[in-house]
């Protein structure tokens, strides 16, 4: 019995000791295969550079066969036009994302294919997030570019079912690849000399729009808006990648380094003696940068140039409205405006000419003040527009089509009314005139929306709507207002979608070329038109094109008070001593206003069989397109006779305009040496192929989205013509420092601003929805600090705005330094030949650390 119990417990020994031995033996070959794989896994640092060589013999042979891949899936193809030159392409392709869904389904899907046990799925988890860390390197994900190109679908499907469980890991995963884009960039550097004969590429993806929404509506990502927002998002990334930079082949400009001034005259002195662009050395200082927040009296509505108040207070008088003129701080800011609180992306045009965000611009005095002339009302969380105003308070359209169709004018009222204030030599002279008839109908044909009248200036614009309502009848209004007591007008209008600019008709003249504009429209603006001579009203005839109409919509010209009578006298003979020619003046019956319509003439008859020289005109020697920090002048220029002068034949009609070159530059020599006409049409052909195969496609932008624009460096305008069937308007600035090619950008049915991009933009922060650098940066640096224009731009942008840099390479690395370091995300960056493109994309991320503004504090 004893031998039989002890031998049981011998076996069970015995049995214990082989169960132990096959646990080892089993860890061990787990450890041998895990060591395997992951040797198998991680490629060593030294082979980075055959790795590298194979991607590119991969990218090359994807471009060979002419495959289109989506934005978000490939991350980093390049277009067949990239080898058109050479047919192969000696750059380098590195791809990164910052896609977390699709990245950690790219993961699952890999162990899957590799695993079979729980177990060994989650080691070879952990070792896939340690590859994919390694992409600084140049390899990790390029290597499974090919495989992951047909698991797109079931990557897709995927994402939905995991996307809760991904978004939790989305801010650190997000900052392992911005380490990865680092490692990048520091390996980059230690090879920059031969990388400057390289084509380098890099595609970086846009990151999950849910977590940019938490800063602007702070709710649930898993919600209904954020899906739709994240369908909106897929719509933006599925996008074909293309060339950016057209070949030689493709377009007859390639860069815009190539430009010359030549005949062309410009806005500063210092550009007559300017060589070709130089690259200033950009500091470590600028690089570096550490942003902070502006501290002003405005807050998050800071405007530089406009909010400099210790030059304000001790301006010697305000009487022309100085303090609401430029007064540029001495040293530009280098600080970011703050975002309001609550503010949230701006809704898309056309609902946002009708409704925009209350946070988003808060302000409620316009809204008290104006709101029972239909100009804005606040409703719930919304700021509405009735499309009022105080001329036209039963909407602006049918103010529009009244002063362009037919009216009735009552002498017989006029008579009346005007005998009862005891002018009677005033009334018999008007009925003389042969401009008012008794019950007879009169009107005026020539104005002609959208033909013959395609660009006018709105002056005191209010919220502009005017401007907004004729864009229905293809007319482009540049409207503008000073920043005064009418609180934030001209911010409703930028964020409803619609152009206008803050300006002010003072001491200064406009910042236009002259006789560019069709028509000019005053409703009830407040400027004294009559006073010192007329010097405003002249300013009005320096921009309005020969045979232009000014249209002026005021109490004189329909009311009875004697201040009204007496001003409508003193207009009347300023009008007729500058020659202008009263049209027609016209009741609107149902806002019970009236308006009066004049003439410019259109030759200088008139002016030599004046009696008396008043207004006088101006000296020849007086350059009415001088228009930049130029002081008002009392006098008119004559108008242009010779056919081959501009101003001396109207405009063909809109559209044509747009896309014919402007029949007086057949005397001059073009920014690019051909002939003008030559460099204007090429310049249009450049532009359609790039927008069309590159920015439309290639940028993953959403162009739905998108609103308004602007030319940062416009030269013929052919940016904006290029863009011409999309729902935006184009802000064309002509740098004072640049040819003067801003009058060509009026003849084509577009407009535009001459600026210093040296000193701040006269508008609101938060106003553009993509601006557009064509070699602004490199042309800028040697006169002003590059910190302080990127500054100004993160002013005036969006957030989730997009800038679009195209520049040289070393211009093109300075500007993406100091986009990361303001967190933006880099959606593309492009080198070739010394050229380079940058698209990035602005988010909600602002500074802790305040930088009070000494200049701009009350």
């Amino acid at each position: 019995m004893a031998m039989a119990k002890y031998s049981r417990v011998d076996g069970r020994k015995s049995s214990s000791y082989c169960s132990t031995a096959v646990i080892v033996v089993f860890v061990a070959f787990c450890l041998v295969g895990i060591w395997m794989f992951m040797s198998s896994s991680v490629v060593p640092l030294e082979n980075s550079d055959l790795s590298s060589q194979e991607t590119r013999n991969e990218a090359k042979q994807t471009l060979q066969e002419g495959v289109s891949k989506q934005f978000d899936d490939t991350s980093g193809d390049i277009s067949e036009d990239a080898t058109r030159e050479g047919g192969t392409m000696p750059g380098k392709v590195s791809l990164n994302t910052d896609e977390e869904s699709r990245k950690s389904v790219e993961e699952n899907q890999e162990e899957n294919h590799g695993n079979d046990s729980s177990d060994e799925k989650t080691d070879s988890e952990n070792e896939q997030r340690t590859v994919d860390g390694d992409d600084g390197s140049g390899n990790g994900k390029d290597g499974e570019m090919d495989s992951r190109e047909g698991e797109s679908n079931l990557e897709s499907g995927q994402a939905e079912n995991e996307g809760g469980e991904m978004n939790n890991n989305v801010q650190a995963e997000s900052e392992e690849n911005s380490g990865e884009i680092r490692s990048e960039s520091a390996e980059g550097g230690k090879n920059s000399d031969e990388e400057v004969s390289e084509d380098k590429i890099k595609h970086v993806d846009k990151e999950d729009i849910s977590t940019v929404d938490n800063n602007e509506k702070n709710q649930d990502e898993n919600s209904e808006p954020s899906a739709i927002e994240n369908s909106a998002e897929s719509e933006e990334n599925n996008q074909t990648s293309n060339e950016i930079l057209p070949t030689a082949a493709q377009s007859e400009i390639l860069t815009e380094s190539t430009t010359q001034n030549g005949a062309w005259s410009t806005q500063a002195e210092e550009s007559q003696n300017e060589k070709k662009w130089q690259q200033a050395s950009i500091s470590n200082e600028e690089n570096d940068h550490q942003w902070k927040v502006c501290k002003s009296t405005a807050g998050p509505d800071y405007i530089p140039c406009l909010d400099n108040w210790q030059v304000i207070r001790k301006l010697p008088s305000t009487k022309h409205y100085e303090h609401r003129e430029r007064h540029c701080p001495s040293e530009p800011p280098t600080c970011l405006v703050p975002l309001p609180e609550g503010y949230k992306r701006s809704i898309k045009w056309p609902k946002s000419r009708d409704k925009i965000w209350y946070y988003n611009v808060p302000h409620t005095k316009l809204a008290e003040v104006k709101g029972h002339q239909n100009w804005v009302k606040v409703t719930g969380e919304y700021l509405t527009f009735p499309g009022g105003g105080t001329q036209f308070k039963n909407g602006a359209l049918h103010y529009i089509d009244f002063l362009q169709q037919v009216s009735t004018v009552m002498c017989i009222y006029i008579c009346i009314y005007i005998c009862f204030n005891n002018a009677k030599y005033y009334f018999v002279k008007l009925c003389k005139a042969d401009h008012i008839f008794a019950s007879t109908m009169q009107s005026v044909p020539d104005i002609a929306w959208g033909k013959r009248s395609r660009v006018i200036l709105d002056v005191g614009c209010g919220v502009a709507s005017f401007g907004g309502y004729l864009f229905e009848r293809d007319v482009l209004a540049m409207s503008f207002a000073p920043k005064d007591e009418h609180e934030a007008q001209v911010q409703f209008a930028l964020e409803r979608g619609i152009p206008a600019i803050l300006n002010v008709m003072g001491t200064k003249r406009l910042p236009f070329p002259s006789s560019v504009f069709d028509v000019v429209h005053c409703a009830r603006c407040r400027v004294p038109w009559h006073v010192e001579g007329g010097k405003l009203l002249l300013e009005l005839n320096r921009v309005l094109r020969p045979g232009g109409y000014f249209i002026w919509s005021a109490t004189p010209v329909y009311q009875k008070l004697p201040e009204d009578v007496g001003i409508w006298q003193e207009m009347s003979r300023l009008t007729k001593s500058m020659c202008w020619d009263l049209v027609t003046v016209k009741k609107d019956r149902l806002n019970a206003v009236g308006a009066a319509i004049y003439q410019k003439p259109a030759s200088n008859d008139c002016y030599n069989k004046r009696s008396k020289n008043a207004p006088p005109l101006c000296e020849e020697s007086d350059d009415p397109n001088a228009a930049w920090n130029v002081s008002l002048q009392a006098c008119m220029h004559k108008v242009p006779e010779d056919s081959t002068e501009r101003g001396s034949l109207w405009p063909v009609q809109w559209p044509e305009r747009l896309e014919q070159p402007p029949y007086w530059l057949n005397s001059q020599i073009g920014v690019y040496g051909k002939a003008a006409q030559e460099d204007f049409t090429a310049d249009y052909n450049h532009w359609k192929t790039v927008i069309s195969e590159s920015y439309l496609k290639g940028m993953g932008i959403d162009w739905s989205s998108v609103r308004n624009v602007m030319d940062m460096k416009a030269v013929y305008g052919g940016f904006a013509a290029a863009l011409k069937d999309l729902k935006v308007w184009v802000m064309n600035v002509v740098p004072i420092d640049a040819a003067d090619t801003l009058p060509v950008i009026y003849e084509r049915g577009l407009f535009g601003i001459h600026h210093d991009w040296c000193e701040s933009f006269n508008t609101y922060p938060r106003t553009y929805d993509v601006l557009h650098a064509d070699h602004l940066f490199s042309s800028i640096q040697n006169r002003c600090k590059l910190v302080a224009v990127i500054a100004e731009v993160d002013r005036i942008l969006r957030p989730e705005g997009k800038l679009i840099v195209r520049d040289k390479a070393e211009t093109i690395s300075a500007v993406e330094s100091m986009a990361k370091s303001l967190q933006w995300e880099i959606r593309m960056i492009y080198s070739k030949d010394g050229e380079g493109l940058l698209c990035v994309r602005k988010k909600f991320w602002r500074p802790t650390v305040e930088e009070p503004i000494k200049s701009a504090i009350v």
